[in-house]
């Protein structure tokens, strides 16, 4: 297992996976057309939708002009221009599948990339094998979706939120050996049960004398008042709270048990934190152990890589501020895209369909913005990538947030292989784990 500090994480894990060059093919077509879904409005728009959206935009507009560092400086999606159309993800499942259908049947998309909920990908997958259409998923968790079924039209390019839960157990096993108790908070869908689920498993394999608490606490998603959960999980005796609580509802819940001494009562592992670290800045407690689903974000801010350098600084030139986790996570489902489509019109050296299309990002290796991606898992279907922890510190010289302790887990130590699902490895005892 790598243990790094924040300065020491640069280009850690790089080295060793085939960055596939790109080769400018001949365009039979003019235009290849996108709908992009993300949170435009509610309470995930500000931490997750409109990054995301933003990330997915600046790539778009580098791949149309052909200024992404190499080796993907070639224009377009094999020579044709992107064209995107922004969906809002709000509205609850019975509504992004009317507006999945609408992008398929009625305005004809060639592709769809995006859903940050767990619901939304669970809801439109089976939609995309019945519409036959390349769905790109870009942040949703859940592992169901490549675990109760196969998928020919459905892509993840980022790993699942099992990775998130058993990268959690290990840097808590790492760096609060002493815990002998916790418990959980989490939004009551697929996406909080999941976690939960995966984060007790975990730690019952890593850290068995550690008591789990009969009182975890499952309030609604979108609740946005959790005064009775933070009583609930006061009066607790569990030393450690894990949450995977995302957007704003993670946002209001750090506001909320701030003020009451939640966060200097308990040890606090946050596994979507990083996401919103940048919004919340000094508001986020100092001590707090955050991860963003992966290597994005405030975890990679000092990663030297062309590709790293370039994402963080033509994003803070163009929004204004540093790249949050879901700006990366959006962006790396386009440059994925954009990879199979240059990698399939060079295989067929003509512009290719939509199944070589398919093909070709089937189990693809890829150079991302901040770590390689392996499209490992699913038939190919669903990514893997290393994963990282740190525990948050405000910088006052700096006057910026700041993480110490950062740790870097290897993909093989955080996501189960191909053969079995995730409940069933971490019950295993997490057979063959490269840590």
């Amino acid at each position: 297992m790598k243990s790094l500090r924040y300065a020491g994480v640069l280009g850690a894990g790089l080295a060793g996976v085939i960055a596939l060059a790109a080769p400018m093919p001949v365009a039979a077509k003019d235009t290849v057309s996108l709908g992009i879904v993300a949170f435009l409005s509610g309470p995930a728009a500000g931490p997750y939708g409109v990054p995301g959206r933003n990330g997915a935009e600046m790539v778009i507009d580098a791949i149309n002009k052909g200024t992404l560092p190499a080796p993907y400086g070639t224009k377009g999606f094999a020579g044709a221009t992107v064209a995107a159309e922004y969906i809002d993800e709000s509205g609850g499942n019975t509504k992004q599948v009317s507006e999945y259908r609408n992008l398929v049947q009625k305005r004809g998309v060639d592709a769809i990339i995006g859903y940050v909920s767990s619901g939304s990908c669970a809801a439109v997958a089976p939609v995309a094998e019945e519409l036959q259409t390349l769905t790109v998923m870009s942040v949703c968790g859940t592992p169901r979706i490549f675990e109760e079924a196969p998928r020919e039209y459905v892509f993840r390019t980022m790993s699942h939120a099992t990775a998130d839960n058993i990268a959690a157990a290990h840097y808590v096993k790492e760096m609060m050996p002493d815990v002998k108790s916790y418990t959980g908070i989490n939004q009551n869908y697929a996406w909080g049960q999941d976690s939960w689920r995966d984060f007790s498993l975990a730690m019952t394999g890593l850290m068995p004398d550690a008591k789990v608490s009969d009182k975890p606490q499952f309030p609604k998603i979108f609740a946005g008042q959790y005064g009775s959960e933070i009583s609930a999980l006061s009066l607790d005796d569990a030393e450690l709270v894990h949450s995977s609580f995302w957007g704003g509802d993670f946002e209001a819940f750090i506001l909320q048990a701030t003020p009451r001494g939640f966060f200097s009562q308990k040890k606090v592992v946050l596994t979507v934190g990083g996401v919103s670290a940048y919004r919340l800045g000094k508001r986020l407690p100092d001590g707090v152990a955050i991860g963003s689903r992966g290597p994005y974000g405030i975890l990679v801010r000092d990663r030297d890589t062309p590709l790293n350098t370039w994402f963080i600084k033509t994003y803070r030139d163009t929004y204004g501020e540093y790249p949050s986790g879901a700006a990366y996570q959006y962006a790396q489902a386009i440059l994925a895209t954009k990879i199979a489509y240059d990698k399939a019109a060079e295989a067929a050296g003509s512009f290719p369909n939509e199944k070589q299309v398919r093909e070709a990002l089937t189990g693809l290796e890829f150079e991302s913005f901040a770590a390689p991606v392996k499209m490992a898992l699913g038939n190919g279907h669903q990514a893997v990538t290393e994963h990282m922890y740190g525990i948050v510190q405000w910088d006052e010289a700096a006057g910026e947030l700041g993480l110490r302790d950062v740790k870097v887990y290897p993909a093989e130590c955080v996501m189960p292989p191909a053969d079995t699902t995730s409940v069933e490895w971490i019950e295993a005892g997490m057979p063959g784990a490269k840590c």
